[in-house]
């Protein structure tokens, strides 16, 4: 594909797309003028509400072949997406350190499943309805979207694939996700995904807000995840007239809806509200060159801040490749109870406060004040080791969706998964007392 990026120069600032195949698609002067360039319709699409504060406006104008009101009615999409649910009461609450081993990746032998049909709900809280809330998904599938699109019209997913890149269409151009990488597609966006044989990765949904930098503070300028590294795809369109599904997940349901065209029809856009896509190994990691170990804020790579200052929906954070030169520091992350509730995931390599039970594609989730830390290996080794600059994380690529909510976690993710690892809570069963009174 020819140009299929462009960076983003920043967060907030105003994008401009038009299809090479069409130059002057864009209106100059106005948005919507009397007559679009090549009788285009002129679409907007609004990510907030019409009066937020301009530094928080989201928007951005569609310059389409037809606009996406033409389909018929919407009616319920049955028998698929039996394992996306928001029941946050379907379980009773089990406040135990959890960890699950590699979710199952369709083979090529099994039944074709799609990017839809494959979306599993592992855990979430709040409500979409009065968009406060978010879910935390893993997607396994082995085919893709054909003649069909989804949108969310509950919120924003953040799309981590874990296994086998993703090839996603979407109406403001093609974006490729391979591992390694995150792409964020925002609510209301119809996308659609082909994959390249059996794929899997996670997912998280945001209610709330939208997905934003950290503000840096004390660090300055520069740093952690800058803006400059993140893409959004250049304008594409399909002029293709076919039966098309238009699948939107509204209050947590599936519905379906025809149209005889591709929705994927716009010829140009400008604004500020699109998809984007970012390469994990683009983060500036900032660490302690002195003593102790951070906080795991300072790995945060996106945020989607509630009403509450300093108090996230969620965050995004990872813990890459880096350099470990703390002294007289116990080096791994400290054992800790927490407010915010800890989801893991790891894309590849072993994560090493946990080299043996947490396993690349699994996942591990740790509740509101509820206990965790390395296991007692790590806790032994990193306690004795000689302190010398090393390299840790080499190969590996864990990360965390933290948030505010309590997380409830779904019946296919307790049980039916039959992933979920029941010793777990062994990994600390070795850690032994070696309190001394008279050893100081």
């Amino acid at each position: 594909m020819k140009d299929e990026f462009k960076y983003l120069s920043g967060f907030g600032c105003e994008f401009a797309s038009e299809d090479e195949r069409c130059p002057g698609a864009l209106p100059v002067g106005q948005n919507s003028p009397q007559k679009c360039p090549y009788g285009l319709y002129a679409e907007q699409l609004s990510g907030t509400a019409f009066t937020a504060p301009r530094s928080q406006n989201k928007r951005s104008w569609l310059y389409r072949i037809r606009p996406s009101v033409s389909h018929k009615p919407f009616e319920p999409l049955k028998n698929i997406g039996t394992r996306l649910t928001y029941n946050w009461t379907e379980t009773a609450p089990n406040p135990n350190q959890l960890r699950w081993k590699p979710f199952d990746l369709p083979t090529r032998q099994d039944a074709e499943i799609n990017f839809v049909e494959g979306l599993h709900t592992i855990c979430g809280a709040g409500d979409f309805r009065v968009r406060q809330g978010i879910a935390i998904h893993v997607y396994l599938c082995n085919s893709s979207m054909k003649d069909e699109a989804l949108y969310n019209a509950d919120g924003d997913f953040l799309i981590v694939p874990q296994v086998g890149p993703l090839q996603i269409t979407t109406e403001f151009g093609r974006i490729r996700v391979e591992p390694n990488e995150i792409c964020v597609i925002q609510q209301g966006m119809r996308f659609s995904v082909i994959v390249f044989g059996p794929s899997r990765g996670y997912i998280l949904e945001v209610f709330d807000n939208h997905f934003q930098l950290p503000d840096l503070g004390p660090i300055g300028a520069n740093g952690l995840a800058n803006p400059r590294d993140f893409q959004t795809p250049v304008a594409w369109y399909e002029e293709r007239e076919t039966e098309f599904k238009i699948i939107n997940k509204f209050h947590g349901k599936l519905f379906v809806a025809t149209q005889n065209h591709s929705p994927f029809d716009v010829v140009a856009w400008h604004g500020n509200y699109v998809p984007f896509k970012y390469d994990l190994d683009r983060f500036m990691v900032i660490n302690s060159v002195s003593f102790d170990h951070c906080d795991p804020s300072i790995f945060t790579v996106l945020t989607c801040p509630t009403n509450k200052a300093g108090t996230a929906a969620a965050d995004f954070v990872i813990f890459p490749p880096r350099w470990s030169v703390q002294e007289h520091t116990f080096r791994p992350p400290y054992y800790h109870r927490n407010c915010m509730s800890e989801f893991m995931g790891l894309i590849k390599g072993r994560y090493e406060a946990k080299e043996e039970g947490f396993q690349a594609g699994g996942a591990s989730l740790h509740s509101i004040m509820t206990p965790h830390g390395p296991d007692s290996k790590c806790f032994e080794l990193a306690s004795t080791a000689k302190l010398q600059a090393e390299r840790i994380a080499d190969g590996t690529q864990a990360f965390m969706f933290e948030t505010s909510y309590s997380m409830a976690v779904t019946e296919w993710a307790e049980t039916t998964s039959l992933k979920l690892d029941k010793d777990y809570y062994r990994c600390w069963e070795n850690l032994t007392k070696h309190f001394d009174p008279n050893n100081k």
